[in-house]
């Protein structure tokens, strides 16, 4: 990969400026505001800086944990110095997971260009990797963080700190003897290829290679071969043949091999380890559903105070919240809207010690990144405490800026029946907010009516704006009172709000109702206010009864985003998954409590055999420390089907632990059940640590003995990436 980065940079000056290096301000606030010496490494991967300071220690972040880079002013940081700088000196480097962005401004535009497009062109070379340089890579970076004398070769005491490092628990006997073995120069010291061959010795598979003994003949799989095996062990139907021949030419690194129509144990290792030998069935990943029916036969991905980066009493207020929800496929924001300065309205958690920003600002952010990821629609949910006045400007900002993307009409001209489809949508920004009148007033009038905001056990009332009225078309907020008033009263268009505990209080006593009532109109359930930490329920309760916009606090991870991140991770990531056939179906009753009762009821059950891990990250700080992993599978869904089952722990191996254990569940409603592996620390005194997990729908889930087993081991190497801020190591979501 080495070799290759240098080839793709020859020729290329924005990384060839890089690789001299620019000081450039760092900029955390307008108050703060650092030089800093900035420079590409040779391997093309690793950026490292270090301020003017002599003696101070520099600090480095990789390539691969950078997500995107932004130009300009496009965040609140830039944005408050931006009488001081220009625009095209500056930008925004946005890393991967929890970490924070880095705000740079260069001392010229022209060294502004040469790292945006030069780390974009970083960026795009990351994500076109293929799997043999993905692991050239990954080997790399290991050797150097071995290698600490920097002298390109690696002794035996540097191996055995590499060891430590890697979670490897090893008898000094034994990686003695692996370190003689790959030391073929007989130097004393280990070199690039001596390196490659003890790091094989270290990893070798014996799960996989018995598994290729067994179909092979000990040293090649013959396309004949690999053919059995996609069919007897991974249960594929249709063309094995050509499928046979398309794996040997895409992840067999031998010529000859391929030559041969045959795969060696090398190809066969990446094949598994790559997306196509995933649990996750690669013709689920992109849109397969039917996008044509009525938005609220969809559940949707909602975020809760969008606009919060941290908890609900003091936390920071951001137009980033925004960006990250809708690059993460959101569908659904909210924005809570109060009377703010010089007649603009702001956004934050009213009544509270948050910050607090510009309506304007947000609805900019939302405008730039709606339909970046995904072309379906985004619902705008307005929880309105502003004046007549500032609804006005409220309008009037949400028009200008949106435009023709913010939905004015109805579609068609015509009285609809039905709410619109996800594809009928797309490039659609609704609003959700109260509405003067229904879908088939003429907006020729105003009505002054009252509605109730609660602000911590205060109520305020105040008039609604025709402006902002006439913002809402398919989305009006209306209070819900029974569902036999549901059913006689409400309109399609009508959309009731839910507390966690309200849900639950009805899902416990009408179960039925509810997602009868979700066959018809929207429902948007959110986290209590109790929640000041900004925790997050579980999804899955309120999937249960239909309900749609089930809003979670997307910049907390845990749990209940894993379950969210799951069942979002299927249909292109777009945002909209299709609810099952019986909760869409005004004639069917439904009850998530007794699931048997259905027509069609048919449990399944599920054997997962948890075979190995490997390459599991240390999560205690202690250098000593060694993982004691174990595995804990759990089914989310419909109560019958809620469980868990763990796997042993496995003493001193985080490296690479093997259980072969075997577990078993009954699901009675497959169509709901969500699948989440969880990897822990064990401990016999206190909490386990948690190490990693990976969260998907069992109807995603493909068949085959190897799949459903070896694969866990696969996911968790590729999940599990520690997220760094402030010295700090945050959970991996």
């Amino acid at each position: 990969y080495f070799c290759a980065a240098i080839v793709c940079s020859q020729g290329d000056d924005n990384l060839q400026a890089m690789l001299v290096g620019a000081m450039m301000r760092k900029i955390k606030s307008r108050n703060w505001k650092k030089q800093r010496y900035f420079k590409l490494e040779d391997d093309f991967m690793t950026i490292w800086y270090q301020s003017k300071k002599a003696g101070n220690v520099r600090s480095t972040f990789s390539v691969n944990d950078v997500e995107a880079v932004r130009e300009g002013h496009q965040s609140e940081v830039l944005l408050s110095i931006a009488d001081e700088f220009p625009p095209d000196r500056c930008f925004t480097l946005v890393f991967r997971g929890r970490r924070g962005n880095l705000d740079l401004v260069a001392e010229s535009a022209e060294e502004a260009q040469s790292w945006i497009w030069g780390m974009r062109k970083l960026i795009e070379n990351v994500e076109n990797m293929g799997e043999r340089e993905k692991l050239d890579q990954w080997i790399g970076e290991w050797f150097k963080k071995a290698d600490k004398n920097n002298d390109g070769r690696m002794n035996f005491k540097e191996v055995q700190d590499l060891l430590k490092m890697m979670n490897v628990d090893m008898n000094e006997h034994h990686a003695h003897h692996l370190f003689t073995m790959a030391d073929k120069s007989q130097s004393g010291t280990l070199e690039n290829d001596e390196f490659v061959l003890f790091y094989k010795m270290l990893t070798q598979r014996e799960d996989v290679l018995k598994v290729f003994q067994e179909y092979s003949d000990g040293q090649k799989l013959s396309q004949s071969n690999l053919e059995d095996f996609l069919r007897e062990e991974q249960l594929e139907g249709g063309d094995i043949q050509l499928h046979a021949k398309q794996l040997i030419e895409c992840y067999e690194p031998s010529d000859k091999a391929k030559r041969m129509n045959a795969m060696t144990f090398d190809g066969f290792l990446m094949y598994l380890g790559s997306a196509e030998g995933s649990i996750f069935n690669p013709q689920r990943r992109g849109i397969f559903q039917d996008m044509t029916q009525p938005l609220c036969h969809y559940f949707i991905s909602s975020s809760h105070n969008t606009y919060l980066m941290e908890d609900q009493l003091r936390g920071q207020s951001s137009v980033e919240g925004y960006i990250r929800a809708l690059n993460r496929g959101c569908r659904c924001v909210e924005v809570d809207c109060w009377d703010g300065a010089n007649g603009e309205p702001i956004v934050y958690h009213g009544h509270t010690f948050t910050s607090k920003i510009l309506f304007k600002d947000v609805v900019s952010a939302v405008g730039n990144y709606a339909f970046k990821v995904s072309q379906y629609p985004v619902i705008l949910s307005i929880e309105n405490h502003c004046s007549v006045e500032q609804q006005r400007v409220m309008a009037h900002h949400l028009n200008h800026i949106l435009g023709d993307r913010l939905l004015k009409t109805i579609l068609d001209g015509k009285t609809p029946i039905r709410l619109p489809s996800p594809e009928d949508l797309k490039g659609k920004i609704l609003v959700k907010a109260k509405k003067d009148g229904g879908l088939d007033n003429d907006y020729l009038h105003s009505v002054s009516y009252f509605i109730y905001p609660l602000c911590f056990s205060q109520k305020s009332k105040q008039r609604l704006s025709k402006e902002l009225s006439d913002c809402v078309v398919y989305c009006k907020s209306v209070h819900f009172t029974s569902f036999k008033h549901s059913r006689i009263h409400s309109k399609f268009y009508e959309v009731a709000s839910f507390t966690e505990s309200k849900a639950r209080k009805h899902l416990r006593e009408a179960g039925a109702e509810f997602v009868h009532h979700n066959s018809r109109q929207l429902s948007r359930v959110y986290p209590s206010g109790f929640r000041t930490d900004s925790s997050n329920f579980n999804p899955q309760e309120m999937w249960n009864a239909g309900c749609q916009i089930v809003a979670l606090n997307f910049q907390t991870a845990g749990e209940g985003m894993d379950v969210n991140d799951g069942l979002f991770s299927q249909n292109g990531c777009c945002g909209y998954v299709l609810k099952p056939s019986f909760m869409r179906e005004a004639d069917i009753r439904f009850d998530p409590e007794m699931p048997q009762k259905r027509d069609d009821y048919h449990p399944v059950v599920l054997t997962i055999q948890v075979i190995s891990g490997q390459q599991l990250p240390k999560v205690n700080i202690k250098e000593d420390s060694i993982v004691d992993p174990l595995v804990r599978v759990e089914v989310h869904g419909v109560p019958m089907d809620q469980a868990k089952q763990e796997t042993r722990y496995i003493e001193n191996n985080g490296f690479n632990p093997m259980w072969y254990d075997t577990l078993h569940f009954t699901i009675h409603t497959p169509e709901l059940a969500m699948v989440r592996f969880v990897v822990e620390d064990y401990d016999k005194t206190s909490k386990n640590d948690f190490v990693g997990q990976y969260t998907l729908p069992l109807s995603c889930m493909q068949q085959g003995t190897f799949k459903n087993a070896e694969r866990i081991s696969f996911f968790f190497k590729l999940c599990l990436h520690s997220n760094q801020q402030d010295g700090e190591e945050d959970r991996t979501s």
